[in-house]
């Protein structure tokens, strides 16, 4: 029996409790290292850096894809 409303809702009220259910744009900081924009807090995807310091090696990341390709191209 419970779960039904005795009385209707406006549309005004319903409208209020919806503004607050919307998308936020991305906060974008400018790597310190590349200098290109990246998402805050998170490690640069470009330079494999974080808080100055490298986090990932992002050379060797490229190069192991490299070798995977060339022995594909081989056989």
């Amino acid at each position: 029996m419970g779960g039904v409303p005795k009385q209707r809702h406006t549309k005004s009220r319903r409208n209020k409790r919806r503004s607050q259910i919307h998308l936020h744009a991305l906060t974008l900081t400018i790597c310190s290292h590349c200098k290109k924009p990246s998402l805050s807090h998170t490690v640069c995807k470009s330079c494999g850096y974080y808080n100055g310091k490298e986090v990932i090696n992002m050379t060797a990341k490229k190069n192991k894809g490299k070798e995977g390709d060339n022995k594909e191209k081989e056989s």
